[in-house]
């Protein structure tokens, strides 16, 4: 049986190690930050304590109890938190990586919930460490491309949109598609273009050269 001192023990333990990380996906402007985190590691960790005690006070009336039934509920009801934090902006989806920094802070909970402190301890360093270290990493020995979808407004003039290929290729030989599409009257033009570009190359220098081109009228970057 855990007691009243360990149980508050273990929520503070759970609550501090959530603030980690949600303070962490909080300076990345993730719509799940420090509260949510906290609270769902508090809220782990009480129902595996919860599991553990009942576990005692069943096991002792004889009956069959299976503690880790509770928990496993936790960690396939975290799912709704988890869709929540993903978000999808045109082409791009955000919030994946925060949406598993919940389910993994649920097990982490639970972690502590059950005694294991110094797991749930290093458990949370490794996973800080993941969040916060290991795309610094990447960036400076690993060449990431990202996808782009731009779409450009301009006046219709042929040599318009030679010039904008022109200029797109410039900036990034990895042209995915190109696709122009003129109006009725064959005054404006809209070209929608598929890049790909390398962590050390500049959407915005690319963007302000487009913008340059005389002609172009408006330009969306998603």
């Amino acid at each position: 049986m855990v007691s009243q001192t360990q149980i508050f023990l273990r929520l503070l333990v759970g609550a501090v190690l959530g603030g980690v990380i949600g303070f962490e996906r909080e300076l990345h402007d993730q719509p799940a930050g420090l509260r949510t985190h906290m609270i769902l590691v508090i809220g782990a960790t009480l129902a595996m304590v919860l599991s553990v005690n009942l576990g005692h006070i069943y096991g002792l009336e004889g009956a069959y109890f299976d503690p880790a039934r509770l928990a496993a509920q936790v960690i396939s009801g975290i799912g709704f938190l988890g869709a929540g934090a993903i978000l999808r902006y045109g082409y791009t989806v955000r919030g994946l990586t925060t949406a598993t920094s919940l389910w993994t802070m649920a097990i982490v909970g639970l972690t502590v919930g059950a005694g294991y402190y110094l797991v749930g301890v290093l458990a949370t360093l490794l996973m800080l460490f993941t969040l916060s270290l290991v795309n610094v990493i990447a960036n400076r020995f690993v060449r990431i491309e990202v996808s782009h979808h731009i779409l450009i407004e301009a006046d219709y003039r042929k040599d318009l949109v030679k010039t904008i290929k022109k200029t797109i290729k410039k900036t990034s030989n990895n042209l995915v598609s190109f696709k122009m599409q003129k109006n009725v009257t064959n005054t404006r033009l809209r070209v929608q273009v598929v890049m790909r570009m390398s962590s050390d190359e500049s959407l915005d220098e690319l963007i302000d050269q487009l913008f340059d081109l005389d002609g172009v009228r408006n330009i969306k970057v998603e």
